[in-house]
């Protein structure tokens, strides 16, 4: 009974368009209400136990670090050096858009940050070479999804939280599904545009100008190179190259480049604080759920459930990501990790998946939340980049969407897309 309430409360909430970090907070608390062996400061408890962890850290100071590079002109550099090897294709400047997004995945961490970064840019310059509009958002929106495939991200950090699961291996594991999508997006955008007639940039660009190109923003692309090669060589853990990260764009936004003022620096911080508050108010009650769904044992029963429907591993994991992708359309990433994962977790290992391997299924799938309907943040934030209606992005999104999926399906059925490289770093799997 314990778990019917849990489960009913937090679908009255969700339909009362109760905000979700608060819903999940309210049926815990409705649920240890009904249960007389909990006392009402269960709650409170798990609430402060969850946001009081060291890996968590890392989750504050990334979306400070993907802040602090958009408005430093960061981005913009590393969008000239794309833009001068790159530009000149068919379809170059979604192209451009696709890698940029890839580039800045890899020191962000999150998706709507990309979106916002790269397509306030990339976006008025595909319309002025003639893409359609419609097509130019979809392209920003999709590529930004790919800021939480790319490692760092932040559901891998929650994920890893929230199960024990190493946080390296994540990020080594999240290397080359966020290849394969980004080429699979690549691949989309050079077939339709040249179906369209879209022509990259009459601009040529000399040997010269591209070196020039990459010198002025050689302390951009040093980034992610500092942060991952600190991560896997051991000099630092991921919080701390969080914290490398953050210190790093600063650095590059008042020194370097000299385009990070007061005001911007005041607005950029405000902005993160907003973003980290939500996000650590939503895993602290999604901390005290989790443990209510362990006292319970709603995984165990989930697993047999699960597992009675069906003894092939191809169906089981079919179900699982039908189920994910649902969610992904009406509830944030950060919620539906830490609310899903210890659930569906005992079942992928029952069908002999490693949690690094079940944690980027879970991590892909969240992220082509970030592009269906009614959630669709990275929609949002796109139509806001456009100032324009949300259903001007729809338009051209649904083949974006199923490109992904054939990619979901890739990274699901062939552990060796995000087991091999954790694999050659001897990590445990």
């Amino acid at each position: 009974m314990t778990g019917a309430v849990l489960f009913i409360s937090l679908t009255i909430f969700l339909i009362l368009n109760v905000p979700v970090g608060i819903s999940i907070g309210l049926s815990t608390l409705a649920a240890a209400l009904f249960n007389p062996r909990m006392t009402d400061t269960f709650i409170v408890q798990h609430l402060i136990a969850g946001s009081d962890s060291f890996p968590l850290m890392a989750i504050p100071l990334f979306i400070l670090a993907g802040d602090l590079m958009g408005a430093g002109g960061v981005s913009r550099r590393i969008i000239n050096v794309v833009n001068a090897f790159l530009g000149r294709l068919t379809g170059g400047v979604a192209i451009v858009t696709v890698v940029v997004c890839m580039f800045f995945a890899a020191v962000s961490g999150s998706g709507p940050a990309t979106v916002a970064a790269i397509g306030s840019i990339m976006v008025p310059a595909m319309v002025e070479r003639g893409y359609d509009k419609s097509f130019a958002l979809a392209v920003a929106a999709a590529a930004g999804s790919i800021g939480v495939i790319i490692p760092p991200s932040i559901p891998m950090v929650i994920y890893g939280v929230g199960t024990g699961t190493s946080i390296t291996g994540l990020f080594m594991g999240g290397f080359m599904p966020g290849i394969l999508i980004g080429l699979a997006l690549i691949a989309l955008c050079y077939i339709y545009c040249k179906k369209k007639g879209w022509r990259g940039t009459d601009e040529v660009f000399t040997m010269k100008e591209k070196l020039q190109a990459v010198w002025d923003a050689k302390w951009a692309l040093i980034n992610p190179l500092i942060i991952l090669g600190g991560i896997y060589g051991g000099l630092f853990t991921p919080t701390e190259a969080a914290a490398v990260a953050a210190v790093y764009a600063f650095i590059c936004g008042v020194f370097f480049y000299k385009e990070l003022d007061a005001k911007k620096l005041y607005k950029t911080i405000a902005n993160a604080c907003s973003t980290t508050g939500t996000t650590m108010a939503i895993i602290g009650c999604a901390t005290a759920f989790t443990k209510l769904l362990t006292i319970e044992q709603i995984p165990m029963k989930v697993t047999n459930v699960l597992v009675a429907l069906s003894d092939s591993r191809v169906i089981i994991l079919l179900l699982i990501n039908i189920l994910l992708l649902i969610v992904g359309m009406v509830m944030d990433t950060t919620p539906a990790m830490m609310v899903l994962a210890p659930i569906l977790l005992p079942v992928a290992r029952s069908v002999g998946l490693s949690p690094i391997h079940f944690g980027l299924i879970m991590v892909v799938n969240l992220a082509i939340g970030f592009l269906t309907p009614p959630l669709g943040i990275n929609l949002f934030v796109a139509s806001r980049v456009g100032n324009t209606k949300l259903e001007v992005v729809l338009k051209d999104i649904p083949m974006f969407i199923a490109t992904m999926l054939l990619c979901l399906m890739l990274i699901t059925y062939i552990p060796a897309i995000t087991e091999t490289l954790p694999r050659l770093l001897g990590i445990n799997l």
